[in-house]
């Protein structure tokens, strides 16, 4: 699946290709992509052999690299220039100099948050088989109904799962922590319930090619997860004499979950459920609001080889950390547009703006003109706009009252609400047009 890469070599061409101005200035960019040697092998300079080439790049990766070693296994890593800008602007953009900002107004806020919890939830149960589709997923999330199926209760888990780590993201890394998520983003999806927050006990275990079938991963031994683990969990919760950026770290917590494999099913659900969490114990508190699994989703095989890169190329984790980074950075253009798109909605609803209504009541009252077939329950809209039941229902009513909604008994405990017949004209009655 991955070619596999010359043999390091230090010889007298690497040696002069290091030595280049131009050739130096070509390296450093193909270290800014954090290129492979797949990709490597097309940017090689006229008159220089394509593995000198390449053993060059190698060797301006180990000058200055960072290092960190489990009992699994010794990783390294080169921070490039355009690492080092993705995090300065992360660190302006996700944490804490933005929280007095417009970017999410207050009203909005809680909103947004549910809408960026079911996408992230739902994405990354997409990518380990879960085939329900987004607007069946929305719905019951909204509904807060049971799950169905296999599909719907592992996206109905990482929702929950999501929402717990949102609570606990001051405790510290444990072994204790990583069990619960684990048995709260596998409940009811296991062949064997027993599995669900438990390590495995053996060996028989593959990452496996979905087309091909070719054995992609090959965890370490079952034997070494606790010590790893343990060994992870100091790594995480202390700092050590050579400073590693927060987000950085968090990309390890990922892979090391990911490559430990410590359990039979569910670890990349939980390994990004843990990158998550760690984002928002260190402050970067608009990952709330990143559907960065839908990004990963979208190209999951650019994810995939990222992985393998890394491990076929030394444990160099530098393709895992500039991939990520990337996938951070799309996730939070992504959010941008969004965030202009409901700017310019919430623009639109002031030509609903009807004194003695509420906002609520505005934007059901847009609904019901842009889409007439729309029918609402009170659990749909508390969900919705983050009310009780009870203020939900009082806007429904005071609709009713006003003659732009009419009130459906679904059966004799649920009652439904849609535009009534006389919508349009109540409108403009309403209006004084």
């Amino acid at each position: 699946m991955i070619e596999e890469a010359p043999k390091t070599k230090g010889t007298h061409a690497v040696f002069d290709i290091l030595t280049n101005p131009e050739y130096v200035s070509q390296i450093e960019k193909i270290n800014n992509e954090y290129y492979y040697w797949d990709k490597v092998k097309y940017h090689v300079p006229k008159g220089v052999k394509a593995e000198d080439f390449w053993n060059a790049v190698k060797q301006s990766r180990l000058i200055g690299n960072k290092q960190f070693s489990f009992s699994a296994c010794t990783f390294f890593y080169k921070e490039t220039n355009k690492m080092q800008e993705y995090l300065h602007s992360f660190d302006m953009n996700f944490g804490g100099t933005l929280a007095s900002s417009d970017i999410l107004s207050d009203k909005n806020r809680q909103y947004y948050l549910l809408s960026s919890i079911m996408e992230e939830a739902i994405a990354s149960s997409q990518m380990e088989g879960a085939s329900t589709t987004r607007k069946i997923a929305k719905e019951m999330l909204r509904k807060q109904a049971k799950a169905k199926d296999k599909s719907q209760q592992m996206i109905l888990n990482n929702y929950n799962t999501i929402r717990y780590l949102s609570e606990h993201k001051d405790d510290e890394f444990s072994l204790e922590l990583l069990l619960e998520i684990h048995r709260q983003i596998t409940e009811k999806t296991l062949d064997d319930p027993k599995d669900e927050g438990r390590f495995r006990s053996d060996d028989n275990i593959f990452v496996v090619n979905g087309i091909t079938g070719e054995v992609a991963h090959e965890p370490p031994s079952y034997t070494a997860i606790k010590k790893t683990i343990k060994e992870l969990c100091k790594f995480i919760n202390t700092e050590s004499k050579n400073f590693i950026h927060p987000i950085i770290k968090a990309i390890i917590l990922h892979f090391m979950i990911s490559y430990l494999h410590p359990f039979v099913d569910g670890n990349g659900r939980t390994a990004r459920s843990l990158f998550y969490w760690y984002m928002l114990k260190k402050g970067y508190w608009l990952t709330e609001y990143l559907s960065i699994s839908r990004i990963i989703y979208k190209a999951k095989s650019q994810y995939e080889k990222a992985f393998l890169y890394t491990e076929h190329d030394d444990f160099d984790l530098g393709y895992f950390i500039n991939y990520n980074l990337l996938v951070l950075n799309k996730a939070f253009e992504e959010l941008k547009i969004y965030l202009d798109r409901k700017s310019k909605e919430d623009a639109a609803i002031l030509q609903y703006m009807i004194p003695g209504f509420n906002e609520r009541q505005m934007q059901i009252i847009k609904i019901c003109a842009e889409k007439p077939s729309s029918m609402f329950t009170s659990r749909d809209l508390q969900t919705r706009f983050n009310v009780s039941v009870k203020t939900i229902r009082s806007d429904l009513e005071g609709l009713v009252s006003a003659g732009l909604m009419e009130s459906i008994p679904l059966n004799k405990r649920l009652t439904a609400y849609t535009r009534s017949k006389t919508f349009d004209s109540r409108l403009k009655e309403i209006r004084g047009n």
